[in-house]
């Protein structure tokens, strides 16, 4: 049998739930049937490791991979296209009229210094929105292409006429969850029709056996534990967090309060730890390869997002069986319903603490919460099955 030819492109591997969701496919995919290849942007990141041997990694473009010399670097080896084009793109991204998002702009100037890939496939996944994306769909030779959209696509502020071109000329559109799949069509709507729902790979298999490897907390803290995991990013919340942290200490509960992640903000959140006198309260614990370890063993796990595609650390907290307090973005209730499996509060610091400290005295709530979720199938395996179904397409 002839194995179909499959490329997945997505950013990198360095944290995310994209990232994440890909990996786990990855893990469970078909290698009798098909033959992937994975080109990323960045060929390092903290979910490399676990990536099967059956996948062949390609080499990172050289626009990309001359990044990471920097630009007296590039000047040392006269490469000025590539000099100008980076400019180009530093002085645009800091200029307040070009309404692009940071990935648009990137590519206005990163497609003129990329190549066309010369091997040909059979179906080009892109498996992020952005740059994965115009990659595909200008860069990639194949039969078929698809894009998965994991995002709220209207709040992330991507400009929708810079867009329509490239996802007008993508085959199939996968959204992460009914409100991501609703707002991208009422954002571009002649592509409804070819808009389907694809759950990011879950695996509850995968999860509990890695939450019982060893690892997980080393301070041997005997009070309340409380977990976040996600990005440093402005789209998780944290400056909220920290707040409520704030409110949680100033009332006396015994508690501390971690996080899992890194990014770009983390100098200006460790500025807002220091000011409010939380350095032993609320603890940044970097990115690991094995959350899961330190999922198990908190007591609450807190979700303060201003929007998600999916909510993927959700539904890594609920197969675990952890009281869940989340913020109300648009896709929470896909997976929390109010006071049984979770608690779904208002998007500021208040309702956060308010949530929090209902499930630290409320021994039955945070039990009735424990229960409900022992009941619940969160798994998404069988979303592989849609996958399928649309390789098999071509």
């Amino acid at each position: 049998m002839v194995k179909k030819k499959i490329l997945f492109v997505i950013d990198s591997l360095k944290s995310g739930g994209a990232e994440k969701s890909l990996v786990s496919l990855l893990t469970l995919f078909d290698y009798s049937s098909y033959e992937v290849d994975l080109l990323m942007f960045s060929n390092e990141g903290l979910y490399m490791p676990l990536l099967p041997k059956e996948v062949n990694i390609l080499d990172v473009p050289n626009y990309f991979r001359k990044q990471n010399s920097g630009l007296i670097g590039l000047i040392k080896n006269n490469d000025y296209k590539e000099l100008c084009l980076r400019l180009g793109t530093s002085i645009s991204l800091r200029n307040p009229l070009i309404k692009k998002h940071g990935a648009q702009i990137n590519w206005t100037f990163a497609s003129k210094g990329l190549n066309k890939l010369d091997k040909k496939y059979d179906v080009a996944i892109a498996y992020s929105q952005g740059l994965p994306t115009y990659f595909v769909v200008e860069n990639v030779s194949a039969r078929k292409k698809f894009c998965w959209v994991n995002i709220d696509y209207k709040i992330a502020g991507y400009n929708k006429q810079f867009d329509k071109y490239f996802y007008d000329r993508i085959d199939n559109i996968v959204a992460v969850s009914d409100s991501c799949k609703d707002v991208l069509i009422n954002e571009l709507p002649s592509n409804k029709a070819k808009v389907n729902v694809i759950y990011d790979i879950i695996s509850p298999t995968l999860i509990n056996s890695m939450s019982n490897q060893t690892g997980g907390f080393k301070d041997n803290y005997k009070g309340t534990r409380i977990l976040t995991i996600g990005r440093l990013v402005y789209q998780k919340g944290y400056e909220m967090a920290i707040e409520a942290c704030k409110s949680l200490k100033n009332q006396g509960y015994q508690f501390r309060w971690y996080a899992i992640g890194e990014g770009d903000l983390r100098n200006k959140l460790e500025g807002l730890i220091r000011k409010n006198d939380l350095q032993d309260t609320f603890i940044f614990l970097g990115t690991h390869q094995n959350p899961y370890t330190y999922l198990k063993q908190c007591d609450i796990y807190v979700q303060p997002s201003r929007f998600e595609g999916y909510g993927l650390a959700i539904a890594e907290a609920r197969i675990l069986k952890k009281p869940i307090v989340a913020t109300n973005f648009t896709v929470v209730h896909n997976q929390i319903r109010n006071e049984e499996n979770g608690l779904i509060v208002e998007m500021n610091s208040e309702d956060i603490f308010n949530g929090i400290k209902r499930l630290i005295e409320d021994n039955n709530l945070r039990n009735d919460i424990c229960l409900n979720l022992e009941n619940e199938k969160v798994g998404t395996e069988g979303e592989l099955q849609k996958i399928y179904a649309l390789l098999e397409s071509v």
